[in-house]
């Protein structure tokens, strides 16, 4: 080969390494995702049973998901203690990120990590631990102990996320602010937030989402009365293999999705 002939080589080279890559990144993300999606057509089928193929189709089991008392109680319950949860978790891991940005100090670092423990530490032991702590004060088998978990498991979230958009936020801001008369709540609330906020709403979503899909910690502090949609088809699962499973999971993955969906279009406009 001539030493002229090299950039063609070299750039041929990258192309198909440029094409190579996206279609090997394609083939493991449909990977990833089919054991996810193959459960879509199953909510359809109506076949008692889960199995490929599906002899026909029909909407029966979201009839039966819609018309069951216990579904609808879980339902309910997920819908009060994950907005709770992320109320509490946005409120104390914004104050938390901007005080952690505001300030240094010794021994920051240590604080940081404990804050964010929550997102490292195994889901098992939070849940043993905080049953057995739960248990003498008498908060277990309750909303307020459930809810107060489920803010503590998403609030790691909500802090990393607001500490992020702080990187870029100008502080000269808030000395302007305070400089001109406003109070510390005042400057909070009409210069840092505005700025902040898609950092805020991205970490609540992140916490809404860890909370109403979790399951471990629900086990051990749930009652009767608190069953949660993932504790309920977990439920489900281990009794009795129901295809309306696949008709919640359905619903639980377009609700997802449209929670991520919103998180991109944060971020964008963040950019």
């Amino acid at each position: 080969m001539r030493p002229s002939q090299f950039p063609a080589y070299f750039n041929l080279a990258d192309k198909l390494g440029w094409y190579g890559l996206r279609v090997l990144s394609g083939a493991v993300l449909v990977f990833l995702l089919m054991p996810i999606l193959v459960i879509i057509p199953l909510s359809f089928s109506d076949s008692s049973f889960l199995s490929y193929p599906i002899p026909g189709w029909s909407l029966r089991w979201y009839e039966e998901l819609f018309a069951s008392d216990a579904w609808a109680r879980a339902t309910k319950n997920s819908f009060i203690v994950a907005p709770l949860a992320t109320l509490i978790a946005t409120s104390l891991g914004t104050l938390a990120a901007v005080g952690l940005a505001r300030v240094q100090f010794l021994g920051k670092g240590l604080i940081t990590a404990l804050l964010i423990a929550p997102m490292v530490v195994p889901i098992v032991v939070v849940g043993v631990s905080t049953y057995l702590f739960f248990a003498k004060i008498g908060l277990s088998d309750s909303y307020t102990g459930l809810v107060l978990v489920h803010a503590a498991l998403g609030a790691p979230f909500v802090l990393t996320t607001v500490l992020a958009t702080l990187q870029s936020f100008n502080q000269n801001l808030v000395k302007a602010s305070l400089s001109l008369g406003a109070g510390p709540l005042q400057t909070f609330f009409r210069v840092t937030l505005p700025v902040i906020a898609p950092g805020v709403i991205s970490g609540a979503l992140f916490a809404f989402a860890t909370s109403f899909d979790e399951v471990v910690v629900t086990l051990f502090l749930a009652g009767p009365e608190q069953t949660t949609l993932p504790r309920q088809m977990f439920t489900g699962i281990r009794e009795n293999i129901s295809p309306t499973i696949a008709a919640v999971a359905t619903l639980l993955i377009l609700f997802t999705a449209s929670l991520m969906g919103a998180l991109e279009w944060l971020r964008g406009r963040q950019k």
